[in-house]
């Protein structure tokens, strides 16, 4: 599974603790575990910390920025977190799903970001799915109006959703399922 930085922030809890040697650091990757299930967390400006490297079991990744400093990366290393460096000024998340998939097999990924992961996954081009569970509750929380956030470029006309299935579930919960193709 992959999240955004806010949401592995309320995962990860701990502070800033860079090693005092940090030493040389692995660029553009290093992996501390391979073989097990997989935490993915996107940070580009490398704010997040780790008191252990895993999550529910599930081993952290983590994927960088460009100029995330060596302390950070020797922190990753040291607590057992894996991470990625984008190699490229952007973050290339096609070429970020391709590390994970050569490197540690990494074939399909739950996005279950906010609404900036959300939507920049989207505009790449990288959702074949969108799973939406709408449940019977009103949140009118500025903050909680939608579940993506496309910039100024938007997708508009270049996604296009179908409707592959729709699922009343106990409690009042439905289930709506989308295939997502290029648009028109």
């Amino acid at each position: 599974w992959i999240v955004g930085r806010v949401t592995m922030a309320e995962m990860s809890k701990a502070g800033a603790h860079p090693p005092a040697n940090a030493g040389k650091v692995d660029r553009p990757y290093h992996f501390a575990q391979i073989g097990a299930g997989y935490a993915v967390a996107l940070d580009a400006s490398g704010k997040l910390h780790f008191s252990k490297p895993d999550i529910g079991g599930d081993h952290v990744v983590v994927l960088l920025g460009r100029d995330v400093a060596d302390s950070h990366l020797a922190e990753l290393a040291a607590d057992g977190v894996s991470y990625i460096v984008a190699e490229t000024g952007d973050i290339d998340l096609a070429a970020m799903l391709e590390v994970l998939g050569r490197e540690l097999g990494i074939s399909r990924l739950l996005l279950e970001g906010g609404a900036s992961i959300n939507g920049s996954f989207l505009a790449a081009g990288l959702v074949d799915e969108l799973s939406l569970l709408v449940a019977p509750a009103i949140d009118g929380r500025a903050a909680n109006q939608g579940f993506v956030e496309f910039g100024e470029s938007g997708l508009a006309g270049k996604t296009q959703l179908s409707l592959k299935s729709c699922e009343a579930l106990a409690h009042g919960l439905v289930h709506l399922r989308y295939a997502v193709s290029p648009g028109a």
